[in-house]
């Protein structure tokens, strides 16, 4: 019995939680599940539209798929629903001639957001949720702040209400977009930012001077966008805005969509997979990372694979309801923790005002200004951009760094999913680089210690017919060539060494190869009157030497417990 109830808490985490909830928590979760709320419906709009897809995809990816995850997921805090870096995503995907040739770009949306659920759910059938630790963080800051960059050139167009031609390299036809050049526009966008940068770090100030409470200043400020939604929404209406060339969202469908199935195609399926593959990627990387950074606030804990299983029913829940692709946000988790969410009943409650919005008040949506969803995104996503970030992590670390540049430059000129690879790919050939070139130092003894440093950085005992070496890696087929090349070019500056000892104590494996590689070494000692010997090997690379005859192959060489040991028994 005890065994089934901790099966079911595992796999539907809301389980245990609704077993502790108070009271308390029921107006926590109320208030921040309406804060959250306010920034959905203007959010999910904006990010459809920024994907290419009519703008109801957004309102309906905000519903039900937050109420999945409500029920699997195991961030209490966690905001999903649609998210900037997704949206780009899936427009980079419906932008490619072999997709757009194919037509209906709806369809295309909705199959991406299935495939990407499926995807992760597989993903978890297999137990890779530890894929997050694959991706480094340098590629992802250099993926983020390359799409952070595309969204904002996608986006100033609407802000200055042109259409940019598709010339290539003929400028001549740029001068052309300044006829669509739309004042009122203009004026629309430049207002909004206005207000939103007014609602960011101004008017939170503000109020904390004037020492208002901290919940209240958490639902004004986040009440920017809504705010800026709907003061340019009654422009667009008062002043007749669309006669003077302002582009408005339009007639969204009132009422919620019945689930089909309706967009299966298999020839879609198979073109969109691999773009479905890159979105389910990101989208479980940037959720798991988000989530961790408030469950470490709270002392909680997020199950990586639970998560694939939680986000991948959430985007085939989507998919169902003609909803686009959805990942956690980090703007709305930071809204809905900061407004003091204490569980996922917050996004069931912002769901709900949401569903509700979407069956009775659609018809207000129809005169929402692109240009102010445009401000929207900008206002968003511009603190996404983070350039001296490179500068910081290349000074740490060049192959980072190098990693970093090259993923921000692949999104920019290659495209996202390329970009994203060629990150990858470098951050893999650094890792390589430093384990086939691992850190390798001759030691001596500190006087009077017992303690053992590197010659070039502290003033060290030494013997001339004694060469310590410290090993700072695992030997490997990959680097044990370089440990031999190292050790040769040693022994020739020191032609009087009788004995080697390896210290092992960062050594946490030797594979078939090098062991095979020490046994040549071994024998080239032998031959010129040296020997091998080993000192602070550790318990399981003692037991794998202790299934060969390596052991007995390096004596009179020895194995020591110390290095202290060595150098008495050697000296």
């Amino acid at each position: 019995m005890a065994s089934s109830k901790l099966s079911l808490v595992s796999f539907l985490p809301i389980v245990g939680w609704l077993k502790t909830y108070r009271r308390q928590d029921v107006s926590d979760d109320l208030f921040a599940g309406v804060i959250t709320a306010i920034l959905l419906v203007p959010q999910g709009i904006a990010y459809a539209v920024l994907a290419g897809l009519p703008p109801q995809l957004g309102l309906y990816a905000s519903i039900v798929p937050p109420a999945i995850y409500a029920f699997l997921g195991t961030s209490r805090t966690l905001s999903v629903g649609p998210v900037s870096i997704a949206a780009i995503m899936v427009a980079s995907a419906l932008t490619a001639p072999e997709i757009q040739a194919l037509g209906n770009p709806v369809q295309s949306g909705l199959i991406l957001s299935a495939e990407s659920g499926a995807i992760m759910l597989a993903m978890a059938l297999l137990r890779m949720g530890g894929l997050v630790n694959f991706i480094s963080h340098p590629v992802l800051a250099g993926f983020t702040s390359g799409a952070a960059l595309l969204i904002i050139g996608s986006q100033l167009p609407q802000v200055f209400g042109v259409k940019l031609p598709s010339c290539g390299l003929d400028w001549a036809c740029y001068p052309q977009v300044l006829h669509g050049f739309s004042p009122a526009t203009l004026v629309l966008s430049l207002s909004a930012l206005a207000l939103l940068v007014f609602f960011g770090p101004p008017l939170t100030g503000l109020l904390k001077k004037l020492r208002v409470n901290l919940s209240v200043v958490t639902a004004v400020s986040k009440c920017g966008p809504l705010l800026a939604v709907i003061l340019a929404t009654s422009a667009v209406s008062y002043w007749q805005l669309t006669d003077y060339a302002v582009v408005v969202v339009g007639t969204i469908p009132s009422g919620f969509p019945s689930p089909s199935l309706n967009f299966v195609d298999v020839e879609k399926w198979r073109l969109l997979l691999p773009y479905a593959g890159f979105i389910g990627l990101i989208a479980y990387v940037e959720s798991v990372a988000i989530a961790k950074v408030t469950a470490n606030l709270r002392g909680e804990k997020i199950v990586p694979n639970q998560e694939l299983i939680a986000l991948g029913g959430a985007n085939l829940a989507s998919a169902v309801f003609g909803g686009m692709p959805v990942a956690g946000g980090f703007s709305r988790t930071m809204v809905n923790f900061s407004a003091g969410a204490r569980t996922q009943m917050a996004m069931l409650v912002a769901a709900a005002i949401l569903a509700l919005s979407v069956i009775f008040l659609s018809d207000w949506f129809e005169n929402i200004p692109k240009a102010a969803l445009a401000a929207i995104i900008l206002v968003a996503i511009f603190r996404l951009v983070r350039i001296k970030h490179i500068f910081h992590t290349w000074q740490y670390d060049s192959g980072d760094g190098m990693a970093e540049l090259a993923t921000l430059l692949g999104v920019l000129i290659l495209g996202i999913e390329q970009g994203i690879a060629l990150g990858i790919v470098l951050t893999i050939a650094s890792h390589l680089r430093k384990t086939s070139q691992p850190h390798i130092a001759v030691v001596g003894r500190v006087p009077d210690t017992e303690h053992f440093r590197n010659v070039k950085r502290h003033g060290v005992e030494t013997w001339h017919h004694l060469l310590l070496v410290r090993i700072d890696e695992s030997i490997t087929y990959a680097n044990i060539s370089y440990i031999e090349d190292y050790l040769n070019g040693e022994l020739r500056r020191q032609p009087n060494t009788k004995h080697v000892v390896l210290i092992l104590n960062s050594v946490n494996d030797i594979d078939t190869t090098a062991l095979e590689s020490l046994e040549v070494i071994n024998q080239s000692l032998q031959m010129s009157g040296k020997t091998l010997n080993l000192a602070e090997a550790k318990g399981p690379v003692l037991d794998k030497l202790q299934k060969t005859d390596f052991l007995e192959q390096i004596k009179p060489g020895q194995v020591f417990f110390r290095t202290e040991d060595a150098v008495k028994g050697l000296g």
